[in-house]
């Protein structure tokens, strides 16, 4: 390692030791009702969507280069009294991704970007310690969702979807996502020991938050999760390339 680079990883290790501590402590002080609702076999309607036409190429990381199972996970939260509508909220979102994660542990690196945020073709990089980063691509946005799909690198192998909409008087937002493990290691980590997948958890959960609270609104019945395992030899081969 060169020593331009030394300081660099030195804080990205510290930011993950020292964050992983208080984001632990935070997640077993957690006050927030979580209705998980337990893991779940799935089928073929829990595989992932197909990816808009000209938004594929080598470079993604799609659930065919992934390993061992395919999780299809929900967060969903509904906000009463909320100070945005879906398509100012999505339109927050895109503009400062940053906002809604947990910095003590994550971080997001967009380059430069118009005025209207993240755009259908941008890259940016969900950085955490190790070999743990991120990189993903926007392959779809309009006024109330945003669609990414991850590229090589990255810890997972899949699609990640923000919505908002309208039900009654509430808001509703939900994060859904398609993934395999990346790797081996990260194969084992998550659908083994189940580390990676409460990491994964906890981060979604806390921007579900993260989003009640920049509706200054109230959440309604906690934060809703379902999960649902499709294991390999129960689903064809997944290419969800337009």
């Amino acid at each position: 390692m060169s020593r331009s680079h030394r300081p660099r990883a030195l804080a990205v290790v510290a930011r993950w030791l020292l964050g992983s501590v208080l984001v632990s402590w935070r997640y077993l002080w957690e006050t927030t009702p979580l209705h998980r609702g337990g893991e779940r076999p799935g089928d073929e309607a829990d595989l992932p969507p197909r990816l808009p036409p000209g938004t594929a190429d080598e470079r993604l990381q799609l659930p065919d280069d992934g390993y061992g199972p395919l999780f299809h996970r929900r967060f969903r939260v509904r906000v009463a009294a909320s100070g945005l509508d879906p398509v100012r909220l999505i339109d927050r979102v895109c503009r400062d991704f940053r906002h809604f994660v947990p910095l003590e542990v994550v971080d997001i690196r967009t380059g430069e970007l118009g005025a209207a945020g993240v755009e259908v073709g941008d890259e940016f990089l969900v950085e955490v310690p190790g070999p743990w980063n991120g990189p993903v691509r926007v392959v779809h946005r309009d006024a109330t969702s945003l669609h990414l799909a991850t590229l090589r690198g990255h810890m997972e192998a899949g699609q990640v979807h923000f919505r908002a909409r309208r039900d009654g008087g509430l808001l509703v937002f939900e994060i859904e996502l398609w993934a395999r493990a990346g790797s081996r290691l990260v194969d084992l980590l998550y659908s083994r020991l189940r580390l990676a997948k409460e990491i994964q958890l906890n981060m979604w959960v806390r921007f579900c938050l993260a989003v009640v609270a920049t509706c200054d609104g109230r959440l309604v019945d906690g934060v809703h999760i379902a999960t649902r395992r499709l294991d390999r030899d129960t689903w064809p081969t997944l290419s969800t390339a337009a």
